[in-house]
């Protein structure tokens, strides 16, 4: 979807004069894999290598630029668009964009992979693939549970389906720890 009438404004600054080269990192799994602590793991250690990093976090996301969307599955990748946008102008602009969200859908993450694609910036897909069973001992913020009780409809994993990554460039499974999965995330990330 595009806006009409609108026409890009290039700027002075190019990725070649910028002090660091950016990329998307798009970390996606069923809700309490361990996206979002990898994802900030991996923030913590390039911001203190002196690297520009931002997470993106689904949660995060929806307390202000997505805050008006639920969890319908056109919501969810608007949700997805809005995400795979912003990290675009965070890679363009040299900083290492880690989203974190759910992201259930193939034809979602592969859009965001496309935009990055057709702006020549480095996109890799994190599949962050904790089974079911585990994700739901985990269950942080107590969702599983309220999903399995019927109080929240829509829930990934439990009453809406989950399209693992056909070909990701990273898969990380529960036996790695966090800072295990990070180490796996950094060797990924372009200089």
């Amino acid at each position: 979807m595009r806006s009409s009438e609108v026409t890009w404004h290039a700027g002075r600054v190019t990725r070649e004069t910028r002090a660091s080269r950016g990329a998307t990192v798009w970390f996606t799994g069923l809700p309490s894999s361990g996206k979002s602590t990898i994802a900030a793991a991996v923030e913590e250690r390039l911001v203190a290598r002196g690297r520009p990093a931002y997470r993106l976090d689904g949660d995060n996301l929806r307390h202000g630029l997505n805050g008006d969307l639920g969890f319908s599955a056109a919501d969810r990748s608007e949700n997805m668009r809005r995400a795979g946008e912003v990290a675009a102008l965070f890679a363009d602009a040299g900083v290492v964009a880690l989203v974190s969200l759910v992201s259930p859908f193939v034809a979602d993450r592969d859009q965001a992979r496309a935009a990055h694609r057709d702006a020549d910036l480095p996109f890799a897909e994190v599949y962050v693939s904790t089974p079911p069973d585990e994700c739901e001992r985990r269950d942080p913020k107590g969702l599983w549970a309220r999903a399995r009780a019927g109080e929240i409809n829509g829930f990934t994993g439990v009453d809406d389906p989950y399209e693992p990554p056909l070909d990701p460039e990273l898969t990380l499974g529960p036996e790695l720890s966090a800072e295990a999965a990070a180490d796996e995330v950094l060797r990924w990330i372009p200089r």
